[in-house]
């Protein structure tokens, strides 16, 4: 089983879970890391957030003991602010501080934030140098291809991040203008791997064992980042080990342990989050979770209305066979 070494910490594998607002949350993160996963990262978190104490950004930094090794990202684009609150927060129980400077949504990218970022180089050394100089844990930093097709940068951010201290850097192969469509490209994520002698994290389109293995041999990159291939899906890491380990691809979950993982998932977010929250973050889970299955679509309608747990069992009661 290939390893990997960020810092000085050595994770079990190289198979992490990828921070997405609104999905990587505890009880997610719990689900995965039961099903292998090396390292969970979790929701990005505004450092103005921590600075102000946002009642919102504590729930964020919350962390179980069984779910560590996890990443905590930070996302924001003053130096000052990021390092001061790493430096803050420093004590809790995270390995690693990772910075956001792949998130493309338009309200963070118009701060000058996310992947607004790869637009100011030198932004970035001063955000990276700062951060690291203020803590004594390892700083990773999550980039993306570039901006847009004519600001396509990985390879000289990757370089300024590995100058100003950074412990590993994981790499989309997208730009900030695709979003999540197209193809990734995975030769920027070669590119990177050629340029530093840090850890290069390869991240886009990985969602089976065959896949992972042919994104390894094509970039060389050191471990492998599932984002929106875990969606539904915290299986996906089981899986990605057994290819690993002997060439296997283990059977899909059956209907019946879909069922149960999604109620269990709804009882740690009613646990954590409340009866009113977490049933009603659930209903995207739900969606993930029975894409393809007869009737999903009608059962989306259903979920969406869904308002307590007695509710949504009573909803999948009807679940028995995939289309």
């Amino acid at each position: 089983m290939q390893k990997l070494t960020i810092g000085d910490v050595e994770l079990d594998n190289s198979y992490i879970l990828g921070p997405m607002a609104g999905v990587t949350d505890l009880p997610f993160r719990l689900l995965c890391r039961e099903q292998g996963a090396g390292l969970l990262c979790m929701e990005m978190v505004s450092a103005k957030g921590i600075l102000y104490n946002n009642k919102n950004t504590e729930s964020l930094l919350a962390i179980h003991p069984e779910e560590k090794p996890v990443s905590l990202q930070l996302f924001g684009s003053d130096p000052k602010i990021i390092s001061e609150m790493a430096k803050r927060i420093e004590d809790r129980e995270f390995a690693f501080l990772d910075i956001n400077m792949g998130c493309p949504v338009p309200k963070v990218v118009k701060n000058g934030e996310g992947s607004g970022l790869m637009l100011e180089p030198k932004r970035v050394y001063e955000i990276v140098h700062a951060t690291v100089k203020a803590i004594k844990k390892p700083v990773t930093v999550k980039i993306r291809k570039g901006f847009d097709d004519d600001h396509v940068n990985a390879v000289e951010i990757a370089k300024i991040i590995e100058e100003a201290g950074g412990a590993a850097v994981a790499v989309h192969g997208r730009t900030r203008e695709q979003y999540y469509s197209g193809r990734a490209d995975w030769d920027i994520i070669r590119q990177v791997k050629e340029a530093v002698s840090i850890p290069v994290i390869g991240n886009g389109d990985v969602t089976s064992g065959e896949q992972a293995i042919a994104m390894r041999k094509q970039t060389g990159c050191d471990g492998i980042m599932i984002a929106r291939g875990a969606q539904g899906n915290p299986w996906i890491f089981s899986e990605l080990l057994a290819y690993e380990r002997d060439g296997s691809i283990p059977p899909r979950p059956d209907v019946v342990q879909i069922k149960e993982t999604m109620l269990r998932h709804a009882r740690l977010q009613i646990q954590y989050k409340g009866d009113y929250l977490g049933i009603r973050e659930m209903r995207k889970h739900v969606a993930w979770y029975t894409r393809g299955m007869h009737g999903s679509t009608r059962l989306r309608e259903a979920i969406n209305k869904v308002e307590s747990y007695e509710e949504l069992e009573k909803c999948l009661e009807g679940l028995d066979h995939r289309e």
